[in-house]
This record gives C-alpha cells, sequence and structure tokens, in this order.
C-alpha cells in the first residue's frame, strides 16, 4: 500500500477540507483576541494569540479523530476498550511542553521575554502529536500556517508587536524644563512610559531612570537628538531592546 493510499483511507478531501476552516477559523479568532490586547499594549500580542489558538484547535482535531485507525488483533475498532487510551500520553505531552514553555518565558522589570517562542513550542507539540497519530497532512499544513504567522507577523508589526522595550538614564540640571520636553516627546512618538524613577542630586541636578516602551525603529541616535535639544544634560546612557 503506498503512503498516498493510506491518507486516502485516513479521510476523504471534504474531510481535510473541514479540518482546514476549523484551523484557519481558529487562527482568525485568536487575532482577534491579539489584536484587541495588542491594541492595549498588553505583552501577549497578535502572533501569540494566533500560535496558541491553532495549535489548540490542531490538538483537538487530534485528540477526536487521530485514532480513528486504531484496531484490535481482530480488526475491531477500540475505541477506548480493552485498556486502550490512545489520548493519555498525548496529554502527557501537552502537560509536559507547557511546563517547558514556562522555564522560556522570563521577566526583566516590566519587560516579559519568551511568549512567542513558548506558543511556538507548543504549538510544535501539537504537530508533533498529529505526525505521530498519522494526520500528516494536517500536521503539514499547521507547520505552513504557523510559519507562514511567524514570517508575516515579524514583517508586519502591529500594537505591541511593533513596540520594544528600553531604558535610558540621564542627569540633567533643568528638571522642570526636562519633564516638560520629555512628556511632549513621549505623547509625539506614541510611546509608553512603564516606570520612572528620579533621584535629586546635592547640586540641584536630577538623575533620571526611565523605562519605556517604543517603536522598533526608534534608535539611540533619535534619542540622543531628544536630549540634545532639552540642554543640560550632563549624563546619558540607553539599553534598547531589553
Amino acid at each position: 500500500m503506498t503512503f498516498a493510499e493510506i491518507l486516502a483511507r485516513q479521510f476523504s478531501l471534504s474531510q481535510y477540507a473541514e479540518f482546514f476552516i476549523r484551523v484557519l477559523a481558529a487562527c482568525v479568532c485568536g487575532a482577534a483576541i491579539g489584536y484587541e490586547r495588542s491594541k492595549r499594549l498588553k505583552e501577549a500580542g497578535i502572533r501569540t494569540h494566533i500560535i496558541v489558538c491553532c495549535a489548540a484547535a490542531l490538538t483537538m482535531i487530534v485528540s477526536k479523530y487521530g485514532f480513528a485507525d486504531l484496531v484490535g488483533a481482530d480488526g475491531a475498532p477500540l475505541y477506548g476498550t480493552k485498556g486502550t487510551d490512545p489520548a493519555r500520553l498525548a496529554a502527557q505531552v501537552i502537560g509536559g511542553v507547557s511546563f517547558l514553555g514556562a522555564g522560556i518565558i522570563f521577566r526583566n522589570g516590566n519587560s516579559i521575554k519568551g511568549l512567542t517562542t513558548a506558543a511556538g513550542i507548543w504549538a510544535t507539540a501539537g504537530i508533533g502529536l498529529a505526525i505521530g497519530a498519522g494526520m500528516y497532512i494536517m500536521g503539514v499544513f499547521s507547520t505552513l500556517v504557523v510559519a507562514v504567522i511567524q514570517i508575516l507577523m515579524h514583517k508586519f508589526t502591529i500594537g505591541v508587536d511593533s513596540m520594544v522595550v528600553g531604558r535610558m538614564h540621564c542627569v540633567v540640571g533643568d528638571t522642570a524644563e526636562f519633564r516638560k520636553a520629555l512628556n511632549e516627546y513621549i505623547e509625539r512618538n506614541k510611546m509608553q512610559l512603564l516606570e520612572i524613577r528620579v533621584d535629586l542630586q546635592e547640586d540641584g541636578s536630577a538623575a533620571y531612570d526611565l523605562t519605556l516602551r517604543m517603536r522598533h525603529d526608534v534608535t539611540v541616535n533619535d534619542l540622543s537628538k531628544f536630549l540634545e535639544s532639552v540642554g543640560d544634560v550632563r549624563a546619558v546612557s540607553f539599553e534598547l531592546g531589553i
């Protein structure tokens, strides 16, 4: 029996089309939720929501249909009888990979890293379950969906996915002028001030430690030009993409 014949015996083209629609519909729903979260500048953006929803849909399909070919020695379908539960180990895989994904996510001050990577690992586990269950077409299709989402969403970013967290430390002489200029600069460039700490010095100057969420295209040169325009800036340091 050829590989094509094995695939044809499992599901019809109309059934595969139904599976594809379910996965794509899940992606659309995940994108809708992720868009709302991303516009509010939450850490988990559109990509993360799409990947998780896609992987969940794939895992559900595998759970329902991935063991339809399981039969006993007499050729009769087992359907969970005789002590056979094919979904048991699959469930353990999902739980185990979830812990693995949690280890990838880490917090650095107000910045959270690794959410999309953790979601991608969870999606990869679902794809592995699909392939292991013999649902080759669904596994390959979901791989393409996740890969295309990652590529496109890296190129065309929206909301929080288009932002990066950076830190800026500076010592200024005229604090009133600096605060006014800073507020105008943040509002003009649609930044988000996550954290600020001000230490007043004995000579009347002030040391500012700022944590900002800003666009990916903001450079050190842009921030330097802003500080040069303020005047009486005595010390500066930047850290972008933290």
